[in-house]
């Protein structure tokens, strides 16, 4: 794992650790990096739940309950399905924070309309969900550090906004 990426999980720790929050993944074409990436923090049981990979649109649909009619319109590929992971994570975990990515990082299955490298990473909590897409292709594994650490400074920052003001009204 990257030393940027470790730094950031820390933060990303710290803070919820001194929240009392939680936090739980839905990935697709990360597989798990995001996850992993938080769980390399010793401690990280007290505020991550779990995470679910949903490589197929099956598992979208039966577990994180993405809605089928916008993944055969959208594909699974889109800002949509992106915020609907993160619904589902919210849910199906039960945390007050989730992460999500969906995506083609490659060699394959771009297309012109979906080109490799198209990723759609989600986050936040049931008020506040927010998107952010990358679109570079620089090979597979360099797209997916990508994907991974941008999800963590997104959210990270998401963290800091997100908690100060939680502080601030208290």
């Amino acid at each position: 794992m990257e030393f940027e990426s470790k730094i950031i999980s820390r933060q990303i720790g710290d803070i919820l650790y001194a929240s009392g929050l939680t936090v739980g993944t839905a990935e697709s074409c990360t597989g798990g990096r995001i996850a992993e990436s938080i769980i390399s923090i010793p401690g990280a049981s007290n505020y991550f739940k779990g995470g679910i990979v949903s490589y197929t649109n099956e598992i979208k649909e039966k577990l994180l309950g993405v809605n089928h009619d916008v993944l055969e319109e959208q594909t699974a590929v889109c800002e949509e399905v992106a915020r609907e992971m993160v619904v589902g994570a919210l849910n199906a975990l039960d945390v007050d924070f989730a992460i999500s990515a969906t995506g083609i990082a490659g060699p394959g299955g771009g297309s012109k309309e979906i080109p490799v490298g198209t990723i759609w990473i989600g986050y936040g909590s049931k008020d506040d969900i927010r998107t952010f897409k990358l679109t570079e292709d620089f090979g597979r594994d360099i797209n997916l550090a990508i994907a991974t650490n941008k999800a963590m400074r997104l959210f990270l920052d998401f963290l800091n906004e997100t908690v100060k003001d939680k502080e601030e009204e208290l």
